[in-house]
């Protein structure tokens, strides 16, 4: 009778199950996807094939199997199967968790899967009292994160545990999906009648960014919304369109996208393709980043990677972030997209990065070098009797602006002009300087 009860019980439960729910793969077989971990021979095939999983953890952006494929591994391995979540569960939870599986290996039963959804949402003392049990292997600890571990998992965790990445569902990967929930009449939408646009479908595919819990339930809506039970649904571009309404960018402000999309803008600037920057300003702004934060590393970029190739960089620069400040979303999306593809497009040179950086690393590591007696200030009483700024030469008395006298005290170049822009001016400029400097640094003045 209970069996009955259960079996009831869980076709409710599926009947009310959303689309994507219901199509969760049964087996490793039917499993959609991330070949470079499953596929045969690669690693966590083999430890599957050898029974030797060990505890894992899962990263990788939302809908691309890291819960599905936990529940799939403790199906294959016949282990026992628990599931918590960090953001939901504490301390206690866990530990009433590695009691059951500590009791259940002794008594002789099988290992406990532990899959522990947003790991990374546990701290570091939570973390921490995983460690005893699987380093005993008393569960098989499956944690999934869409941060990246090496940052948000500790590192005595991570060391215990090997990372496999996931990566977004190919387009084909996702077509297969809908086309399976089309057709399946047990779990998916095969008991109605459905017109099928490719159009539609490889729309779809494209759109939900590789996120297959995404690209489900958007089918779902659109079917269910044109009332299916009346007649035949014809589903088209314009309706998975309107299903969609405004796409949700996966974009985390605090997480690897931020840091992510942030290089990949200043590195396309670097590179001098404002194609690329554009759009991943346009990612960022889509995200919900702080339009601050973009401000300031367009900032640092105009001076560390254009410099004075292109001085009136840092000044555009700095304009957009007080433009960007002062009118604010959306109308500065304009100014941003005026910067960045400025910067993109303006010659580039570190050659003052460099100079910078060489300089304080001579401070660092060598001997101080004391200011030379005559550039030392000389408007104290007194200042004159210690010889300070005596032999002092004005350079704007001096012939072309330039004193030759010596500004240092020792023989270093630190700024290396490049030939680009601007600085292959500034170049040809500092050679006569520098010739007109060594002359007084040689004869002792």
């Amino acid at each position: 009778m209970s069996d009955l009860f259960a079996s009831a019980e869980a076709s409710n439960l599926n009947r009310v199950a959303p689309l994507a729910a219901r199509m969760r793969p049964r087996t490793l077989a039917e499993f959609a996807g991330q070949q470079h971990l499953v596929g045969e021979g690669q690693l966590l095939w083999r430890l599957l094939q050898a029974r030797k999983l060990g505890s894992v953890i899962f990263y990788g952006p939302p809908g691309t199997g890291k819960t599905t494929l936990a529940k799939l591994l403790a199906s294959h391995l016949s282990y026992r199967y628990r599931q918590l979540s960090a953001v939901t569960s504490g301390v206690k939870e866990v530990r009433e968790v590695l009691v059951e599986a500590r009791d259940n290996v002794a008594t002789g039963g099988q290992p406990t899967l532990l899959f522990l959804d947003e790991i990374h949402r546990f701290n570091r003392s939570q973390q921490d009292a995983l460690l005893p049990d699987v380093e005993d292997g008393v569960v098989i600890l499956v944690g999934a994160t869409t941060s990246n571990p090496f940052f948000a998992v500790n590192s005595a965790l991570i060391s215990r545990s090997r990372v496999f990445e996931f990566q977004p569902l190919t387009t084909d990967d996702i077509s297969q999906l809908l086309h399976t929930a089309i057709a399946d009449r047990d779990r998916g939408l095969g008991r109605y009648k459905i017109d099928v646009d490719p159009a539609a479908i490889e729309f779809l595919a494209e759109i939900c960014d590789g996120d297959a819990r995404q690209a489900l339930s958007t089918l779902e809506i659109a079917v269910m919304s044109s009332n299916p039970q009346a007649g035949p649904v014809k589903l088209t571009k314009d309706l998975i369109a309107s299903a969609v309404q405004r796409r949700a960018v996966n974009y985390d402000v605090r997480g690897d996208e931020h840091y992510d999309c942030a290089s990949a803008l200043i590195k396309s600037i670097r590179g001098s393709d404002p194609d690329a920057a554009v759009y991943w300003l346009a990612r960022m702004l889509e995200g919900g980043e702080d339009v601050r934060f973009i401000c300031r590393r367009l900032v640092i970029l105009a001076s560390e990677d254009i410099g004075n190739a292109d001085p009136r960089a840092l000044h555009v620069a700095v304009s957009a972030m007080q433009a960007t400040e002062f009118i604010g979303l959306p109308e500065c999306q304009l100014t941003l997209s005026q910067a960045v593809t400025y910067l993109a497009c303006a010659p580039k040179s570190n050659a003052a990065t460099t100079a910078i950086a060489a300089a304080r690393a001579d401070i660092q590591q060598g001997r101080t070098v004391p200011v030379p007696r005559h550039l030392r200030d000389g408007h104290y009483a007194g200042a004159k009797q210690l010889g300070n700024a005596v032999d002092y030469e004005y350079s704007h008395d001096a012939e072309g602006g330039v004193a030759a006298q010596d500004y240092l005290g020792v023989d270093r170049e630190y700024y290396h002009p490049t030939d680009r822009g601007f600085e292959r001016e500034l170049a040809e400029r500092l050679e006569v300087i520098r010739e007109k400097l060594r002359g007084a640094k040689g004869s002792g003045e």
